[in-house]
């Protein structure tokens, strides 16, 4: 297994918490915005809704998984920053090395992994509970702490979100205090520093293990 495959493990958690984000019940009235309850842009309002819908398709037996694959991916694909998640793996060290179109390359590449990934994972949800956390707000960026009860076991998650032309878009997401991206980032700099951009380019070409 390659430096890039073995993220596997951190992925399969973001996508659980993802998962289980759609269909929980809200236990901490305090997300509500006494100021805009109804506000579409609210973050909260915002994941709610979007992974309502995710729900609402995976709960669907007439529809076989191809379909609900595209129906699902037309609802998740907008809700990630996936030109910033790009950037932000490949950190302030290697992103100049890469070309405009190596740039563009590796943005496909990465978000394509990203999404299938967290296809193979979605399809499992099993209906877990998530506390949610009051949001904390720091200058533009929105943070989203919640807790994952999956039996006898809790998972700290904190999605991180952005507005892009005056969309919340998530950006990050850190299982256990251990970010998704930074762990990416410390594999592609051990790649990075021993091969060439194309050769990431390469590897992250072939499907993930």
């Amino acid at each position: 297994m390659d430096n890039v495959s073995r993220n596997g493990f951190w992925l399969r958690l973001l996508c659980a918490g993802l998962v289980f984000l759609v269909a929980s019940q809200v236990v901490n009235a305090d997300n509500k915005d006494p100021n805009d309850p109804n506000d579409p842009n609210n973050p909260e309002e915002f994941l709610r809704n979007k992974w309502d819908a995710v729900v609402s398709i995976l709960q669907n037996k007439d529809i076989d998984q191809k379909v609900k694959e595209k129906q699902i991916s037309k609802i998740v694909t907008p809700i990630f920053d996936f030109p910033l998640m790009a950037k932000l793996a490949l950190g302030r060290r290697h992103w100049p090395k890469f070309t405009p179109p190596q740039r563009e390359k590796f943005t496909r590449l990465f978000s394509e992994r990203l999404k299938r990934s967290y296809w193979k994972k979605i399809a499992l949800y099993k209906d877990e509970k998530i506390l949610f956390k009051p949001k904390v707000q720091k200058k533009k960026t929105i943070y989203i702490p919640s807790e994952l009860r999956y039996k006898d076991k809790k998972v700290a998650i904190l999605y991180k979100l952005r507005k892009v032309e005056k969309r919340w878009k998530i950006y990050d997401v850190e299982i256990q205090g251990v970010s998704i991206l930074l762990t990416y980032r410390s594999q592609f700099d051990e790649i990075l520093r021993r091969d060439t951009v194309e050769d990431l380019l390469s590897r992250l070409e072939k499907p993930p293990e």
